[in-house]
């Protein structure tokens, strides 16, 4: 089992930044990847950023290249989520994933996620 509990998120006006955090507790050595999922209002879930826990490569979404930063602190079993330059078009529930691994012979991956956190970005 994999738990994970969120922090960070609030209001931002546009152009500034918040920083999410994600902390995992539980079988984390099980974790095979970690990501950053957000729904905008009356909009469907969408990938924001990922990094895989191996090779610590990432993988961002279009619209947020070059504003958006995730990265992992494995003592703090941590991953975070640096948001710069913050538009309106950000606004969304944040959610922090995790993809765990129970047999290394198996393909399948089981997804845990934490609880949600809003962020708003205010014009």
């Amino acid at each position: 089992q994999v738990q994970l509990v969120q922090s960070g998120g609030g209001l931002v006006q546009s152009g500034g930044s918040l920083r999410l955090s994600c902390t995992a507790s539980g079988s984390v050595s099980t974790i095979y990847a970690m990501s950053w999922y957000r729904q905008p209002p009356g909009k469907e879930r969408e990938l924001v950023a990922s990094i895989s826990r191996d090779a610590g490569s990432t993988n961002y979404a279009d619209s947020v290249k070059g504003r958006f930063t995730i990265s992992r602190v494995d003592a703090e079993n941590t991953v975070y989520l640096q948001m710069n330059t913050l538009k309106p078009e950000d606004t969304a529930v944040y959610y922090c994933n995790a993809k765990q691994r129970r047999d290394p012979f198996l393909r399948k991956l089981y997804d845990y996620w934490g609880q949600g956190t809003q962020v708003t970005v205010s014009s």
